[in-house]
């Protein structure tokens, strides 16, 4: 399991797991990680953990998040990675995590048209500005017996367009807008809110939002992202 180990003006803390799929940040004590700091904003940033797998993402805090001494507004965690908050320094420790090579295709979803398109490496979510983007699918470790799903837009110009969910993490959303993950486990398919932007809205399975939890999926669900309507089903 991923743990953090905080520090503060140099000074180790304490050091903690990443054991809930997502723990947020900040100085107000509802937070998974408490940081009683002025330079920490109350809800400052959070951190999704799927698998093996660790996102840092800023909450639009006043004074920012750092990784590895560059400004980010989300960003994949790396084993060793140093996120800074304020006096506080968080040091990453995950040796299960995956390369920067095991993450392979993006999808991007245009929001004016829905049109799809798959490119290669995680480089092109930075160029994507207002798309809807699934930003990282994880490769898959092993074989599995377990049904293959698919999704299909269901909505705009490219209605029928269809991606293989062949991956065990796919992320689709329009960061600032809304964003969820559709995870592969071995007891099925799962739809998890990740972003809901300024709103706080969560997608939406057959027409009612997901809750804070897992949303498994059953074949021929709609769901709806980001106001993206498309479809999960099994080959």
């Amino acid at each position: 399991m991923a743990t953090i180990q905080i520090s503060f003006n140099g000074e180790a803390e304490k050091e903690l797991q990443l054991d809930k799929e997502t723990m947020t940040i900040g100085r107000k004590s509802d937070n998974d990680i408490h940081l009683d700091n002025l330079a920490v904003s109350g809800h400052h940033a959070k951190i999704l953990t799927i698998l093996n797998d660790s996102f840092i993402e800023d909450l639009n805090s006043t004074n920012g998040t750092y990784l590895n001494g560059s400004l980010v507004k989300k960003n994949s965690l790396a084993d060793g990675d140093i996120i800074k908050i304020g006096k506080h320094e968080m040091k990453y420790i995950n040796t299960n995590a995956n390369s920067e090579g095991d993450f392979e295709k993006t999808m991007i979803i245009n929001p004016d048209s829905d049109g799809m398109q798959e490119t290669e490496g995680s480089d092109e979510i930075d160029k994507s500005v207002g798309a809807i983007v699934a930003e990282i699918a994880s490769s898959d470790s092993g074989k599995s017996s377990q049904q293959k799903a698919k999704i299909r837009l269901v909505s705009g110009a490219n209605n029928g367009k269809e991606l293989a969910l062949t991956k065990v993490l796919t992320t689709l959303g329009k960061p600032g807008v809304q964003v969820a993950a559709i995870t592969r486990r071995p007891t099925g398919y799962f739809l998890i809110h990740i972003d809901g932007g300024d709103n706080g809205e969560r997608p939406k399975v057959n027409n009612q939002q997901i809750s804070s939890k897992a949303q498994p999926l059953s074949d021929n669900d709609e769901i709806e992202v980001a106001g993206v309507k498309m479809t999960f089903f099994f080959e």
